[in-house]
């Protein structure tokens, strides 16, 4: 599918999905949540590989640490 470039507020977005059909509503929600859920797992991720890296106590980095 190609991509439209398109310069719509969001109001303007949000009026036009208010006029959806309910079920088209509905679908679309559910996808913007879905979306919603990947970007706050992919945060807490980023966040979880930040801390990982983070320096430790001998200076070395938690990733380079050897497991035992």
């Amino acid at each position: 599918m190609p991509k439209v470039t398109s310069h719509l507020s969001a109001e303007e977005i949000k009026n036009l999905v208010f006029q959806l059909p309910t079920r088209e509503f509905l679908a679309l929600v559910d996808a913007i949540e879905e979306r919603a859920e990947t970007i706050a797992m992919m945060r807490l991720s980023e966040t979880g590989f930040k801390e990982w890296n983070e320096e430790g106590e001998n200076g070395e980095t938690r990733s380079h640490h050897s497991q035992s």
